[in-house]
């Protein structure tokens, strides 16, 4: 019940944006389904013709089905940028095989005596297609639009990845900021638009042919072409910024940035594993990332400096379950190895041998083990198997990865890895149901995120890494029954990125800086 009343309060207060966001969502299925039909209905109707093509093509259109959406569109930006080109693309990939096959299947489920008698009547091959085949394999026809539609619903969803808008946005920030009321916002109104959809052409389905083909076609054109106008790059905008779900609901990303330095910069949202791509290739000119990401280095870019401290510290350390050091003392002490050994330049190397000379995570981080003296061979296992989990970036998989060496190399208990869980909601949950022993977190996302203390008490703590850390820690042991290990010395906290030659031919160096050059 009162998740329905934050449900409905969120929709309230969020009507214009759903409204938004809904648009973009049918413009993106429309749009691709438009270009599926286009390509796909004819290529069917081929393919009756070249039966031993057939095979071929089923299968290459079967095989786009199998590629991860997340994926498709992340080789798809260097090539066709961000923004709604590269989703409805995809989506188009993404419609193709129900669309051919259904298209081939009925046309060739029409009986053969029928085809005969029009033969015999003295149609032509155009007029047996069109008079004959295509009326009567309309159900089939319609049966792959229709597949094909509620699929494209479905997968656009990701297109908010990518700055392509549509309902996606919601639930992808819901997720990151463990928000079940703004998950559903985005989720219920999805599945809402995919029967709606599905009713409408199956309306369709049972018009005149003439009429079937100018109410379609306008359906198809209008719908894109009304939802693009959610698209149109704001106008004025002297910089374009790419921000993360996560960054644009959290209080310490871009809210705390528009309170401390009245920061109101136009922006898209994107998947957090292609902000930097994006600043990378033009797309946008100022990103949220990470002080420790070693694409930092990798692409070239420059760290605004925080001069008004809107940033709270991100100080790493283990959380784990207190059940898991009762029954292995001798697990503590192993990883207390780590503690205070990483420094935030450290990382920042750890990072770029990974995301950018793309280094083996396991490689990385036992090369600085035994730099450091740190590592042993593994011994026999005696013992259970201590299960470790990490956030989908590369610095918890590192991190991971030192701390499994340790244990199977200082204690007889097994290790097994559960990484690229997604958000910190998901790590959390996990670690909290007993499907991970322990994941590394951040002090600042332990803080605002998962504990969400008042104002005042943010104010009290004024962003002192110590005070942080132990209220952190004692708020996680009180309310959830969790660890926190010492911190491993380094501090990831957000950060805003640009170009270096772009940020040094603008003259910003820092955050003050960007916000003098916004309000020009």
């Amino acid at each position: 019940m009162e998740t329905l009343t934050e449900l409905l309060a969120f929709w309230q207060a969020q009507a214009s944006k759903l409204l938004q966001q809904t648009l973009q969502h049918i413009g993106l299925t429309a749009a691709s389904l438009l270009l599926g039909a286009a390509v796909g209905i004819p290529l069917g109707i081929w393919l009756t013709r070249r039966p031993r093509w057939a095979p071929l093509v089923l299968g290459f259109t079967g095989v786009l089905q199998t590629v991860p959406s997340i994926a498709l569109l992340g080789f798809l930006i260097p090539v066709l940028g961000i923004g709604p080109g590269p989703a409805i693309f995809a989506l188009f990939l993404y419609s193709l095989l129900p669309i051919v096959r259904n298209t081939l299947t009925g046309i060739q489920g029409v009986s053969p005596a029928v085809v005969e008698a029009a033969r015999g009547l003295g149609f032509t091959d155009g007029q047996l297609l069109r008079r004959v085949q295509l009326p009567l394999a309309l159900p089939v026809l319609f049966a792959g639009l229709r597949t094909a539609t509620v699929i494209n619903v479905g997968v656009a969803t990701l297109a908010a990845y990518i700055a392509a808008g549509g309902l996606g946005e919601f639930i992808f920030g819901g997720i990151a900021l463990n928000n079940p009321a703004m998950i559903l916002a985005g989720a219920i109104p999805a599945a809402a638009l995919a029967l709606v959809l599905d009713a409408a052409l199956a309306g369709l389905q049972r018009l005149s042919g003439r009429r079937l083909v100018r109410v379609g076609a306008a359906a198809l054109l209008v719908l894109p072409l009304l939802a693009g106008l959610y698209w149109l790059p704001r106008a004025g905008s002297r910089l374009l910024a790419g921000f993360s779900p996560e960054f644009v609901g959290r209080a310490d990303g871009l809210p705390g940035l528009r309170t401390t330095y009245r920061l109101k910069p136009a922006s898209v949202v994107l998947a957090p594993a292609l902000v930097y791509e994006a600043a990378r290739h033009g797309d946008v000119d100022l990103i949220d990332g990470y002080s420790t990401d070693g694409r930092i280095k990798a692409y070239h870019l420059r760290v605004l400096r925080d001069d008004r401290r809107a940033f709270p510290p991100y100080y790493a350390a283990p959380v784990i379950r207190p059940q898991v050091l009762a029954a292995h003392p001798e697990l503590e002490p192993v990883l207390a190895k780590l503690a205070g050994q990483i420094s935030d330049s450290v990382m920042t190397e750890l990072n770029y041998r990974v995301d950018y000379l793309h280094q083996e995570p396991r490689a990385v981080a036992l090369a600085f083990l035994r730099q450091r003296g740190l590592w042993r061979a593994p011994q026999p296992v005696r013992g259970a198997t201590i299960t470790l989990g990490s956030k989908i970036f590369a610095e918890q998989y590192i991190l991971v990865e030192m701390y499994a060496a340790l244990i199977r190399g200082y204690t007889s208990l097994d290790v097994s890895t559960k990484t690229g869980l997604g958000g910190t909601s998901i790590c959390f949950e996990a670690l909290r149901t007993g499907a991970i022993d322990m994941y590394p977190e951040y002090t600042g996302t332990g803080l605002l995120v998962l504990l969400q203390p008042s104002a005042a008490t943010l104010d009290s703590l004024a962003g002192d890494p110590q005070a942080v850390y132990a209220y952190v820690q004692q708020g996680f042991r009180r309310r959830y029954g969790l660890q926190w290990l010492a911190p491993l010395g380094f501090n990831n906290t957000y950060a805003l990125l640009m170009r270096r030659r772009q940020a040094a031919a603008l003259g910003i160096a820092s955050i003050s800086d960007l916000g003098r050059y916004l309000s020009q």
